[in-house]
């Protein structure tokens, strides 16, 4: 199955699925999940690229640690990872990840090649900002996540296999790692307008018709905002798309490692 367990190894600091040969492409999950999140891309992209999936910072295999509670320290530590995968990375980000993609491409945007932010949030309403803050402020950090309202916002009504994979996920995450990365995901403001606009490297904001949160108009905005940059929007597809749309998102994934590496 895409979602089982895989083996791992230690990669900069961090607990991290390698697989494929080729360039680097570097795939950052969201909060509350963990690198298998990847499975589908994993596996349809080894042929064409040097995939490294690591665990973000208190989530599946790798360690909270003493670790800053901002994104600036999230960003540092996924640094680490890309300084050992040599030469220019295309860095994919989903959700919390595509910001921390993103706030990579700002810092070190001599070892990026290119961008993919899939359902990135940008410039969030009061309305979505308050409802957010207030999703974050009633973690405790030390009762266990009850997922119930986080999967009806990915996944609605329905029950794939996708949801229940999200679901064991969400359960088995450190509820002290899960608060403060929820935390950093819910008062970030990145990307910044500035930073997009001097994003030099070729970008691509990918989301979901469906999507509530990170919506088509926020990806089409930093599209617009980036020198380089371009939005897609999958038809019938949310919050979850690189697990419930994979053959969308790996053509499109597919068709910028191309471009990129022209």
């Amino acid at each position: 199955m895409t979602w089982t367990t895989r083996p791992r190894s230690e990669i900069g600091g961090l607990s991290a699925i390698q697989t494929g040969a080729g360039p680097n492409v570097l795939l950052l999950h969201g909060v509350g999940l963990r690198a298998e999140a990847w499975g589908a891309q994993l596996d349809a992209l080894a042929s064409v690229a040097r995939l490294t999936a690591p665990d973000m910072p208190g989530h599946g295999e790798s360690q909270l640690g003493n670790m800053s509670a901002e994104l600036s320290g999230y960003t540092e530590a996924t640094l680490n990872v890309l300084d050992q995968l040599g030469g220019p990375t295309v860095v994919v980000g989903h959700s919390m990840g595509a910001m921390i993609a993103l706030n990579l491409a700002a810092k070190a945007p001599q070892q990026i090649a290119g961008v993919v932010a899939l359902n990135a949030i940008f410039e969030r309403s009061a309305k979505a900002t308050q409802a957010v803050k207030t999703r974050a402020a009633a973690l405790d950090g030390q009762t266990p996540t009850d997922p119930t309202g986080t999967l009806k916002r990915w996944f609605g009504d329905t029950d794939p296999p996708e949801c229940a994979a999200c679901r064991t996920w969400l359960t088995a995450n450190d509820p002290a790692a899960y608060k403060q990365a929820y935390t950093v995901f819910a008062n970030s403001p990145i990307p910044r307008r500035d930073d997009l606009k001097t994003l030099t490297c070729p970008a691509l904001f990918i989301t979901g018709d469906l999507e509530p949160n990170s919506t088509p108009d926020m990806s089409r905005a930093m599209a617009e905002l980036a020198p380089n940059g371009r939005a897609q929007i999958i038809k019938g597809a949310a919050h979850m798309m690189p697990m419930t749309h994979a053959a969308e998102v790996n053509a499109a994934l597919s068709s910028f490692l191309n471009e990129v590496q022209k």
